[in-house]
């Protein structure tokens, strides 16, 4: 009683901040709402009251309000006792809402802070972060490996924010402007929604009745695991380590003549190090998404974060051409029942042959994406210091030396298995999040009083 009594105080308190803002303020005048978060709306003309109520939604009603709430407009579930037939058709979600959600699974929230200190740096600041902005999640060590895709009614679509560079602000966020300077980024790839069969083994028994239905957004993020290992090997080597090959149970030849700078006493496992890249990226991901999930309930959107759908079906190796995916290139190796996928060309591309020359390429790539023009070490970048360039120009620097041990290292492993990493995907998929119109009759009919939310209730009125 005592939860359900304070859920009712927030939620009490989020219509009397919004009247204020909607009445004190002026509904369609669009102001700051929060002299600490400065979000600014008075881009927005006219201001929809849905919008005003996202912006002021408590962060603390969003996470204990959050549900996977699966059931959307048209949908039906025919038998059992949650049996129901929706009288509703299918419906978008509204163009704003849209991309204020796909801003808040990929967006980018301004510069990254660098790692301020490591006492054997000498001096220096640590160079494992890989990208000059920060996102709206965590990722290990600032690597940003991941970038993401969607689909809806109208087609599919690619959202590529792990390099992109925040806009100089005072401090105040114009949402619009955020959002807008988003959707410039996106590439359609193909017309209406993609095609993902409602049946096993497609998508998991349990979701053929609501996933990727009519009218919702479905996004999911992929990440460059190859990168994020090649980013692993350099952050080891340049704390005086390295990898040996625990599948073959041996030393990696070549790495005898670096004595003097690696202590192989204290190797990591190969197989070991490519677990912890897929935590990384498995984490950055779903991080991602559940981001995604807490805006759902701002929004008033129903929806959920899931992995019931087969990852190799959306990456492009369904065998039916009639089920194309995102037709990622990949190659099945011997002994290995599942595909190898390593990208798309031109637009998704892994740290690996065929898209790099070979993994000298791959990984000299990768520290150019560190130092070169728009990177995190870039002289000429901006950023969040007093002094930028100098804060910037302290990271310690790459040597050649440490470029060649990690170069030795990956083509090791490339040459050895016929891939990279070994053990690991090259391109990792596995979380989604998808985004309706939740149709409420069906939570009326069987579920208690609580089972959404106002902005559940009240999401058409406000988003017309």
């Amino acid at each position: 009683m005592t939860f359900r009594f304070t859920r009712r105080l927030l939620l009490g308190s989020t219509f009397v901040a919004t009247g204020a803002i909607l009445t004190g303020l002026g509904f369609a005048r669009g102001q700051t709402l929060s002299t600490k978060g400065k979000i600014m709306l008075n881009s927005y003309s006219p201001i929809s009251r849905g919008l005003v109520e996202a912006a002021a939604f408590p962060l603390i009603e969003a996470i204990h309000g959050r549900r996977s709430r699966r059931f959307a407009k048209g949908a039906s579930i025919p038998d059992g006792p949650l049996a129901y037939v929706s009288s509703e058709a299918p419906q978008a979600l509204d163009e704003t809402e849209q991309m204020l959600l796909i801003s808040t699974v990929a967006g980018n929230t301004g510069w990254a802070n660098l790692f301020a200190h490591h006492p054997g740096y000498k001096g220096k600041l640590p160079n494992y972060t890989t990208a000059a902005g920060g996102r709206s999640f965590p990722s290990s060590a600032g690597f940003n490996t991941t970038e993401f895709f969607f689909t809806d009614d109208t087609g599919v679509y690619f959202l590529p924010t792990r390099d992109m560079t925040p806009a100089s602000t005072d401090g105040s966020v114009d949402l619009k402007g955020w959002a807008e300077a988003h959707r410039s980024r996106i590439v359609k790839l193909a017309d209406g929604r993609m095609n993902i069969p409602a049946a096993m083994p497609y998508m998991e028994g349990h979701n053929t009745w609501c996933a990727n239905v009519p009218g919702s957004t479905l996004i999911w993020p992929v990440a460059d695991v190859a990168q994020h290992v090649i980013l692993l090997l350099l952050y080891l080597v340049q704390n005086g380590t390295g990898i040996y090959d625990d599948v073959n149970g041996r030393q990696i030849p070549g790495l005898e003549r670096f004595a003097q700078r690696l202590n192989m006493e204290v190797a990591y496992p190969m197989t070991f190090l490519e677990q912890v890249a897929m935590t990384d990226v498995a984490t950055e991901t779903g991080t991602a998404c559940y981001a995604g999930a807490l805006m759902l309930q701002a929004l008033g959107l129903g929806g959920w974060m899931y992995t019931g759908i087969n990852p190799f079906v959306v990456l492009g190796a369904s065998d039916n051409p009639a089920v194309p995916g995102l037709g990622f290139q990949y190659r099945m190796l011997d002994g290995n029942p599942l595909p190898y996928f390593t990208g798309l060309p031109g637009v998704f591309e892994a740290h690996v042959p065929p898209h790099h020359a070979s993994m000298r390429a791959a990984v000299e790539a990768v520290v150019e994406r560190k130092f070169g023009k728009g990177g995190p070490f870039d002289t000429d970048q901006g950023g969040p210091y007093r002094e930028n360039a100098a804060v910037r120009g302290s990271g310690a620097r790459i040597d050649a030396e440490a470029i060649e041990i990690a170069v030795i290292m990956a083509e090791y492993v490339f040459s050895t298995f016929g891939r990279f990493p070994a053990t690991a995907p090259a391109v990792f998929i596995n979380t989604y999040l998808q985004a309706h119109r939740l149709d409420t009759g069906f939570y009326d009919t069987h579920f208690g009083p609580e089972a959404y939310l106002q902005t559940h209730a009240d999401h058409d009125s406000n988003w017309s």
